[in-house]
Formats: structure tokens, sequence, C-alpha cells
């Protein structure tokens, strides 16, 4: 259906979700045809609450937690990426699947593309280190540091961890505190002890 059809049937029935939501995924796919949408987004549901994912051309770019506020993080992205943000899910549909896998224990590494422009310099060396802390293990801030170049930028790590734009898919929820305590996380420190106890089940 296009939207010379769409646009009649909505003015006509603006109460008609069917219609409304056959009308955004006509937008999202005449946007996506013509270069016109630099960021998707979508919201699924998960164990740890309602998330927010959304993605560039180049991968995934934001994973938001139901804690933060989703306006102010489409808002944020409008600013720091493009304006031309649009409910996309499509673009989503394989973070989102791997995602419920990672929640159903049955995968422990995501595969999906990751766009880091939203961390740079030593946060975004933070970032890339993290990959390498595998499923159900952890690292402290202090031996991230290092194996980031900066032995002593310990609070430095706990920043970049903090400001994560794709927490779950770069896994910071694995680095602790050198107690074994879990530090702080973007989704609060009960979502942090809940991701670590599940991966130490699995």
């Amino acid at each position: 259906m296009n939207l010379d059809q769409l646009l009649p049937d909505l003015l006509s029935h603006p109460d008609d979700d069917r219609a409304l939501d056959d009308l955004r995924a006509t937008l999202a796919r005449r946007a996506a045809e013509e270069e016109l949408l630099d960021v998707a987004y979508r919201t699924m549901d998960s164990p740890i609450g309602r998330l927010l994912l959304a993605a560039t051309a180049q991968g995934v770019v934001r994973v938001a937690f139901e804690t933060e506020d989703a306006d102010r993080v489409l808002s944020e992205l409008a600013t720091q990426v493009s304006p031309r943000v649009l409910l996309a899910p499509a673009r989503l549909d394989a973070v989102a699947s791997e995602l419920d896998e990672y929640f159903g224990g049955r995968r422990h590494a995501f595969d999906v593309p990751v766009d880091l422009r939203l961390a740079r310099g030593f946060r975004r060396a933070v970032l890339e280190r993290l990959n390498q802390v595998p499923y159900a293990g952890t690292v402290t801030y202090a031996e991230l540091a290092a194996r980031a170049g900066s032995p002593r930028a310990v609070r430095a790590v706990g920043t970049a961890c903090a400001l994560n734009p794709v927490p779950l898919v770069v896994p910071c929820h694995r680095v602790v505190r050198s107690d074994g305590a879990p530090g702080g996380y973007r989704g609060g420190p009960e979502v942090k002890r809940r991701l670590l106890a599940m991966e130490a089940a699995a």
C-alpha cells in the first residue's frame, strides 16, 4: 500500500491503529529506500525491562534501559548523530533477536555490527576491550584500565562504562570493583547483579 492510499484511510479513521502502523512501516521503507533514514529505532521487552534500540547503517548505536527517558535518548541521537530518526523496527530485528537469545541463555556473544561513534578517545578504547571479557567472566576497573593502555585511569574506565551507549551488546556489566562489588551501571546496580547472576548460572 502506498502513501496516497494510506493517508485518506488514516484521516478518515484517526484512531485506526492498523492504518497508523501501516503508515509508519511505509514511511520507514520509503526513507530507507531513498537513504533518508539515518537512525532507526524500536523498543523491545526483556527480563530486565523495556529496552530502546537504535541503529545507523553502520550498526547498533544505542541501547537504552527502561530507567532512561526515551524521549531524551531520541533527542540526543537527533543532536549527536542525525535529526533523521524514525521508528523503523526492521533495521533492529537482528539485534532484537540476538538479545532474546542472550536473555534465553542461548547466546554468549553478539554478532551484530556496532557503531561506536558516541564514544571517542579513551572511552572508545575501553569499550573496544570489553568484548574480550568472556561470557560469565568479570574484569576489574583497574585491570581494564591496564588493558586499555592507561593503568592509572581507573576512574576514566568507570566513566567509560557508565556512559557506554550500547550496554549488553558491549558488556560493561562484566566490569566490577577490585573488592568484588558490582559497582555502578547505566541500568542500575540491581540490573547489573541480575545479568551477572544470569550468566553465572548458564
